[in-house]
């Protein structure tokens, strides 16, 4: 059933209480309340969706607050498997609500925008499960912040990305910190300092995205990463991403220290152990999904 195509707010508490699967609703201040976000979650596959494009899908103090929520909600269950970000209407999302950035809403308003914004963006890489943005249309600004924060993302070949903030006096600074871990240096620089959008085979290019599809396979080819993390293990997939993140920051010597390490780990681990037996016996696996050891 698509959330989206609910009216009031009535309606959608309803199907909260009986679905179970859907988390963390908010609401914009329309006339007709519409959810922010919306969320469903299906084999393992949680669907987060950006569901504002009257004002481009922004990521306001609001829909930050409830993007961490959709995230964070039950995400050490074994059940839940990857995330998947994207967002309604033409645009994935403009970055921040200029709105209210201005001199109105004062410094701890503003702060705390950032805040939020840089909590869910490290959210996204610290969960245990993968995160994949599904982008179809225009990422500028935080919106490409949150593309770059994701651990996979799949781009359909209209796309496009940009942190045009220097054009209005912001310059994007919390965007490059993401921006400047997912493509080289100087692509960064550029971008940052000229605000001019690269199209989506450049960002292919540059590794901003994993895959870039035409629209019609978008949907398509997002799942079929999404199934295909879904049927490894879970404690595995978890290990193996935070291992990922944290060898990333440390110097060659010390990332091969820290990894080998983890490979070890990852021997004492039930599945681990599992699917090394399943290999020789030559038979599919079956995991326990759970972070339980074969040895210590």
């Amino acid at each position: 059933m698509a959330l989206g195509s609910l009216r009031g707010a009535a309606g959608v508490f309803r199907l909260c209480r009986t679905a179970g699967r859907l988390t963390g609703v908010r609401f914009s201040s329309q006339t007709e309340p519409e959810p922010l976000t919306v969320t469903h979650q299906n084999q393992g596959i949680r669907r987060i969706v950006l569901n504002n494009p009257r004002k481009r899908n922004a990521l306001s103090l609001s829909m930050l607050e409830s993007l961490r929520e959709n995230i964070m909600a039950d995400v050490d269950s074994d059940h839940l498997r990857v995330i998947i970000i994207s967002a309604k209407g033409p645009v994935f999302s403009s970055g921040h609500d200029l709105k209210e950035l201005t001199s109105t809403q004062g410094r701890d308003y503003h702060t705390k925008v950032f805040h939020t914004c840089s909590e869910v963006m490290t959210l996204i890489q610290d969960i245990p499960v993968p995160v994949i943005a599904m982008v179809n249309g225009v990422a500028t600004a935080a919106g490409c912040q949150l593309v770059a924060s994701c651990d996979v993302a799949v781009a359909t070949d209209k796309s496009t990305f940009a942190t045009p903030g220097v054009n209005v006096g912001l310059f994007c600074s919390t965007p490059a910190v993401a921006l400047g871990r997912a493509v080289p240096k100087k692509v960064a620089m550029e971008m940052l300092f000229t605000g001019t959008p690269i199209s989506a085979h450049d960002a292919l290019l540059h590794g901003l995205v994993s895959k870039v599809v035409p629209e019609e396979r978008l949907e398509e080819e997002t799942l079929a990463i999404a199934q295909r993390v879904c049927r490894a293990s879970r404690p595995v997939v978890a290990l193996g991403k935070a291992t990922f993140q944290r060898q990333m920051a440390q110097g060659r010597d010390a990332a091969y220290a820290t990894a080998s390490q983890v490979m070890v780990d990852n021997l004492a681990l039930r599945d681990g152990q599992e699917g090394i037996r399943a290999f020789i016996e030559k038979r599919a696996p079956v995991w326990s999904h759970k972070a339980e050891k074969a040895h210590d």
